[in-house]
């Protein structure tokens, strides 16, 4: 029988998704890709196949999920398996270069960057990023809810913080050095899509840090998570009202030539109101406090969209028999 495969590695990240499947009585089945085997002499099962594999698997102790993952994907696309967030998907996923790349190629801008493996070659890149830009940001290449983000104003505090034991070593060895963008209000600006078409968007105050993850599950001691109670005044996330914004249509564009369905990009605006685009998640979360106010739930929208693919591919089989 054709199901839904949900591919991942955070059961808690998941759950919201799979009960909603169950809503719509969608017949589904978990892989949970954080070790496993995949025998490439045999062909996979039909149906639909859905990846939220995340860069920051390697948080949750699961190293090589994303190899793991791209392997199983091959096997899928080679088999002509309908893949939501296929193999381009995880390519963009798993590396800010890459991503920024593919962003530039669309016509969209992202902060100067500048990308170095080792400590003397990310003195240099902030040296050379300061000619251009006051402050700036140390990241991870393979990141994931901001983790490693540091915020700069001198190369001497940049030195102190390499030779100190907080210095956060990235997973691929790669550290991106970009330029800060200081926006006139402390948000930025999340912007959501399912089946490639524009949902949502939602801001998010930034103003007690960078670690920004939607998702209700996050590391219980974690100072930015939104999970728990919150004061009425302080919502970490709000989504807007009738939200217009030129770079949508552009947004939509990017996915569809990139292959990604399923997608959360993040932007910002300087002091003179440009936008900067830093972000896309293609293991897009949705927070329910947000969602609950706005009367807007992106895992209904998500399953309802992969209902609808299944129902598709077993109609295309019913035809070819």
């Amino acid at each position: 029988m054709s199901k839904v495969y949900v591919i991942h590695e955070n059961s808690e990240w998941t759950e919201h998704l799979t009960k909603r499947l169950e809503e719509l009585d969608v017949p589904y089945e978990e892989w949970f890709l954080d070790q496993g085997m995949v025998d490439l002499t045999e062909e996979p099962p039909e149906g639909i196949f859905y990846s939220r594999i995340s860069a920051s698997s390697h948080t949750r102790d699961h190293r090589y999920a994303p190899e793991l993952t791209e392997a199983v994907l091959a096997w899928l696309e080679r088999h002509g398996r309908t893949v939501i967030n296929g193999s381009s998907a995880l390519r963009l996923e798993l590396s800010k270069v890459n991503q920024y790349m593919a962003l530039n190629e669309a016509g969209i801008r992202t902060p100067k960057t500048l990308a170095a493996v080792g400590k003397e070659q990310i003195v240099e890149a902030a040296e050379k990023l300061k000619l251009h830009a006051d402050s700036f940001i140390t990241k991870h290449n393979r990141a994931g809810k901001g983790l490693g983000v540091q915020l700069f104003h001198t190369i001497d505090g940049l030195k102190e913080y390499l030779d100190s034991p907080d210095f956060d070593e990235p997973v691929d060895g790669i550290t991106l050095v970009q330029e800060y963008i200081q926006a006139p209000e402390p948000y930025i600006t999340r912007c959501e899509f399912i089946d490639g078409k524009f949902l949502y968007a939602v801001q998010v105050d930034t103003s007690e840090g960078f670690e920004l993850c939607p998702a209700d599950a996050c590391t219980i001691d974690d100072l930015f998570c939104p999970a728990g109670e919150q004061p009425e005044d302080q919502t970490k996330f709000r989504i807007v009202e009738n939200f217009n914004q030129p770079i949508i249509e552009r947004y939509e564009h990017f996915l569809a030539n990139n292959g990604i369905r399923v997608a959360g990009i993040e932007f910002i605006f300087n002091q003179d109101g440009e936008l900067f685009t830093y972000d896309v998640n293609t293991n897009t979360n949705y927070n329910t406090e947000a969602e609950a106010k706005a009367g807007q739930y992106g895992m209904l929208e998500m399953a309802r969209f992969l209902k609808r693919e299944l129902e598709a591919v077993k109609q295309e089989n019913t035809i070819s028999i």
